[in-house]
């Protein structure tokens, strides 16, 4: 009777690692098979930026038979990406830290503080997030064209703060929220102020948060197009996604130029993502838990 429930528990032990070991082969299989193709149109975008038309038509998804740069110089030239890449820099940049600190000042108020219409207000940011930001493009044009704002810096960084605002107050608040009062407490007994609880405390502990809003941001504004085909007209001003629109008028496309200026493009995107990705990662997940 004893070797009987030996046997038994041993086939149990079988199965279960049998068992597990199916789901773990399944599962490494999907994730090979899931990062597949999440990376082979940025690898097909590579190889196409170093093909002329015809090999572009000819072999699509071959690798170039003859390697050539010159479309990469062209599309650099032509599009002139240089001042574009400068355009979007200086309009990323500034959103981006409006964005942040914006998002981190509300946050505090919003996360630390009791007041009336505490939770009117938090309702209110949050009903941001479900605005169709092109349905504001007719009435924003009006009103930039009212007090001359149009063909500006300021025509894309506004109204990008603006509709990134409620996500960004949404994780901070939640990672604020989570930061015990005690230290706080400690702070005010040093006679620390407000603004240095802020400044001093609140925000070197709520890195995690501000740099998913950060990044999430910086790749939104990059990214952009229908704002800036809207309210920018003047060359000098256009950015990366506007230059990229040369490429192609109604009747025809120069596929390998476009490519090329594409691949420019996403690079700063690929460096800043594959920097500060584990940033990204803690931010979603502690927003996530202690919200």
């Amino acid at each position: 009777m004893e070797q009987n429930n030996v046997l038994i528990e041993e086939i149990s032990s079988i199965k279960l690692r049998t068992k597990n070991a199916i789901f773990r082969a399944l599962k490494t299989i999907f994730l090979a098979v899931f990062s597949l193709l999440m990376i082979y149109p940025l690898y097909w975008l590579m190889i196409s930026a170093f093909k002329t038309n015809e090999e572009f038509f000819q072999f699509p998804y071959a690798l170039p038979r003859e390697w050539t740069f010159d479309n990469i110089t062209r599309a650099w030239e032509v599009a002139d990406m240089g001042r574009a890449m400068i355009n979007s820099t200086v309009v990323t940049v500034i959103a981006t830290v409006l964005t942040v600190f914006l998002g981190a000042l509300t946050a505090y108020a919003l996360s630390r503080f009791k007041f009336r219409f505490k939770g009117f207000l938090m309702v209110f940011f949050l009903l941001g997030m479900l605005i169709p930001i092109h349905s504001t493009l007719v009435p924003l044009f009006i009103l930039m064209n009212q007090v001359g704002m149009l063909n500006t810096y300021w025509a894309l960084i506004l109204p990008y703060t603006a509709f990134e605002l409620p996500i960004s107050i949404f994780l901070i608040t939640a990672y604020m929220a989570s930061i015990p009062k005690e230290i706080e407490e400690a702070a005010v007994m040093d006679g620390v102020g407000y603004w240095g609880i802020f400044f001093r405390m609140m925000l070197p502990l709520s890195v995690p948060a501000m740099s998913t809003v950060a990044i999430l941001a910086f790749l939104r504004y990059w990214n952009e197009f229908v704002f800036a085909l809207v309210f920018i007209n003047d060359s000098k001003l256009k950015t990366l996604p506007l230059s990229l629109s040369i490429f192609s008028d109604g009747y025809s496309t120069d596929y390998g130029l476009t490519m090329a200026a594409m691949a420019i493009a996403v690079i700063p995107t690929i460096i800043m993502y594959v920097f500060f990705q584990e940033q990204i990662m803690k931010g979603m997940v502690s927003g996530a838990v202690k919200g």
